[in-house]
């Protein structure tokens, strides 16, 4: 597997960015892992860390206000986590379905048809970042971050984020899924906190049957999230997906 450069090195001896071509607030590089500003997010600061992907930076929003701290305090295993690209997301849910559920695996809800009026992935998740940051009610104290990733999905592995723990040791597998939504739906991983996942939805289904078969690969890839969101069936909770543009994980 070829890797990128990681440029984290060049900002933990020039804070500011500047040798990398950003301008940076004042913030910290943790264990050449990921970097993130030491003042409380606001919208538009999403936006103003745009130019990092062209050093191959991806934008992330970190919440540093739970009780587990912020993520110097994650216990972040890169070294136990594998490469996404090295599994297949379908063999993935359907194990993970096989371990949860009685009825057999349905398979992978179907791409949504295009449609002219699907949002770029990249603006929306952008909005979706500065609604996360005005509505203050899914982040306790969020800052904004950059992760060294090819690609939005892989930024779980690539910081080896141990949310999932109780639910999957190797958080490359979940990001296997991740990246088939990415290419299905069109989704982007806006926000993480010690153990919750935060995706925007470009393309989410919009009917309630398409929304059935999506709510099943949520039941395989979070099953915690079912279980606490209130709805007494997964077809109640499919009915909370249609049209919706953004995704939240929990794991217990």
């Amino acid at each position: 597997m070829a890797t990128l450069p990681n440029p984290l090195p060049k900002l933990a001896a020039d804070p500011t960015g500047r040798t990398l071509g950003l301008e940076l607030p004042p913030g910290k590089v943790i264990d050449a892992l990921l970097w993130h500003a030491d003042t409380a997010a606001t919208p538009g600061d999403w936006t103003a860390l745009k130019g990092a992907r062209t050093v191959g930076l991806l934008p992330l929003l970190v919440d540093v206000g739970g009780g587990q701290g912020g993520p110097e305090a994650w216990e972040l295993m890169p070294d136990e986590t594998s490469y996404p690209g090295d599994h297949d997301a379908e063999e993935v849910l359907a194990e993970y379905w096989e371990d949860t559920e009685d009825d057999d695996w349905p398979g992978l809800a179907p791409e949504p048809p295009a449609s002219p009026g699907t949002p770029d992935p990249d603006a929306l998740a952008t909005e979706t970042a500065d609604r996360l940051l005005t509505d203050g009610t899914w982040l306790k104290d969020p800052r904004v971050a950059l992760v060294p990733a090819r690609r939005s999905a892989d930024i779980p592995a690539a910081i080896g984020w141990s949310g999932p723990v109780n639910h999957e040791n190797d958080v490359a597998r979940l990001c296997a899924v991740l990246r088939s939504w990415e290419d299905r739906f069109g989704i982007r991983v806006v926000a993480l906190t010690f153990d919750q996942l935060i995706v925007s939805v470009a393309a989410p289904p919009t009917t309630p049957e398409a929304a059935r078969s999506v709510a099943a690969e949520h039941d395989a890839f979070c099953p915690d999230t079912i279980d606490q969101s209130g709805s007494p069936s997964l077809d109640a909770y499919a009915e909370q997906l249609v049209d919706r543009e953004m995704w939240s994980f929990w794991w217990d």
